[in-house]
């Protein structure tokens, strides 16, 4: 196991974890704060969060799961902290996702989502997180995490059929 290597002295290893989970990471702080730089940050510091409380890992725990836990509530603080100071984000037009209909229109009206259930669709259906491993992430129940992840779901299906998608801002 890389963390038992990790914790073992072996600094190559934890390398490989990042190796191994940053892309993930980037990927999901940038479709949540919609900020390339602020995405970065926020990994960057799961990331070294992680290295520094790794003693704390419990092993019969998803590693993604726990490190995920820390984006999230860099993620969460980020956007707490955007909307004390009150700015406004403007939509830019990079997002790197969208598997299905039109990218840009998929990816504002993901964009249009509250938070709390952008969050789930995009552990869900874009990191392909399991239900435990978000319940991990996020400190909610599995039963909670299903009906934002549905109700998203239903979210985007209406601004997707409706065109809302097209013109949707955060």
């Amino acid at each position: 196991m890389l963390v038992g290597r990790v914790l073992g002295g072996d600094a190559g290893a934890y390398g490989t974890l990042v190796d191994r989970h940053a892309p993930a990471c980037l990927r999901f702080a940038t479709c949540m704060l919609e900020s390339r730089d602020e995405a970065e940050a926020a990994t960057r510091a799961a990331l070294l969060a992680a290295y520094r409380t790794l003693r704390r890992y419990d092993p019969h725990m998803p590693f993604r799961g726990w490190l995920f836990a820390i984006l999230v509530d860099g993620c969460r603080d980020a956007l707490l902290a955007r909307c004390r100071r009150a700015r406004i984000v403007t939509y830019d037009g990079d997002r790197p996702w969208a598997p299905v209909a039109d990218r840009a229109d998929v990816a504002r009206a993901v964009s249009s989502l509250e938070p709390a259930y952008r969050e789930a669709f995009l552990l869900k259906h874009v990191e392909e997180l399991s239900y435990g491993e978000m319940a991990t992430a996020t400190r909610l129940t599995v039963p909670a995490l299903k009906s934002r992840v549905r109700d998203a779901c239903d979210r985007l299906q209406s601004l997707l059929a409706t065109g809302a998608g097209a013109d949707a801002r955060p």
